[in-house]
């Protein structure tokens, strides 16, 4: 981890795997909570973590070199979201081939998968969501659609996400949930927050 100082007040840390990030991301919680570290906001993504509104960077920055943090699996969140999922994707054979699998393979292993929250991003409420083995990779439709509906569960790359508002999208569908995702008078927004342990259960 390599840590950086950007603009007056913010830090962000450079991390080397996904593992790290969360790592990272639950130490900085952690610390914050017992009053350890001062940040205004701690912001994971797929490679860094940035602390903004950090009123002695330097300082900052010294004592989290100091730090180890506790292995990813070590630091599994207590939160857990099972969302009711129906496996009707329409590109759910694109998947398959990709994977050297049947159509309903990859339903029991998507079903079968703990998910975490990585990050957040894209629009308001959109988690990535890690646990897939690397070679279960998809890649991005070539012509991104220009719609595609609240709810649809979808995958690219290493990650599965969940679009919580209609939107433009190039993710592969592989089902959709009914399960409401972002509510601006919900404490938090997001139900899905980095760190949730997620299941794709069957609705």
């Amino acid at each position: 981890m390599r840590i950086r100082a950007v603009g007056r007040h913010a830090l962000l840390l450079d991390c080397d795997d996904p593992g790290e990030v969360e790592a990272w991301r639950a130490e900085l919680w952690h610390r914050r909570a017992a009053g350890d570290l001062d940040a205004a906001e701690i912001v994971p993504a797929a490679a860094t973590v940035l602390l903004d509104g950090v009123p002695e960077p330097a300082v900052a920055a010294a004592r989290i070199a100091g730090w180890t943090p506790r292995p990813a699996a070590a630091t599994a969140a207590t939160a857990r979201v099972e969302v009711p999922t129906v496996y009707d994707g329409e590109d759910l054979p694109v998947v398959a081939r990709h994977w050297g699998a049947t159509v309903p393979e990859v339903v029991r292993r998507l079903r079968e998968t703990e998910f975490r929250v990585a990050f957040c991003g894209f629009a308001p409420g959109f988690a990535y969501l890690t646990g897939l083995p690397p070679q279960c990779g998809v890649p991005r439709l070539a012509s991104p659609r220009t719609r595609v509906p609240a709810g649809s569960v979808a995958l690219a790359g290493p990650y599965a996400g969940i679009y919580p508002t209609a939107s433009p999208g190039g993710w592969l569908l592989v089902g959709r949930t009914d399960l409401p995702l972002f509510d601006v008078h919900a404490d938090p927004p997001a139900r899905l927050t980095p760190g949730t342990r997620v299941r794709l259960v069957p609705a």
